[in-house]
């Protein structure tokens, strides 16, 4: 029993270390944007556009090429 002489206040303690915690989360606005977070985390990264070449390159010249 001369255990809870301890156990006692650093129950209480560690309670209100948690509930200082929550409030300064309140404060700090940690909840203001609920579904934000959630959508941020599934949503694709916009990619950049690519760019086309400017003239297409082929391995081997068209038939036209070679007849000329």
């Amino acid at each position: 029993m001369e255990v809870l002489i301890y156990l006692v206040p650093l129950a209480l303690g560690l309670g209100l270390l948690g509930l200082g915690a929550f409030l300064w989360t309140l404060k700090s606005g940690q909840y203001d944007d609920l579904d934000g977070a959630g959508w941020r985390a599934i949503m694709d990264d916009e990619e950049e556009p690519v760019s086309a070449p400017a003239e297409p390159q082929t391995r081997f010249p068209s038939p036209r090429a070679r007849e000329g």
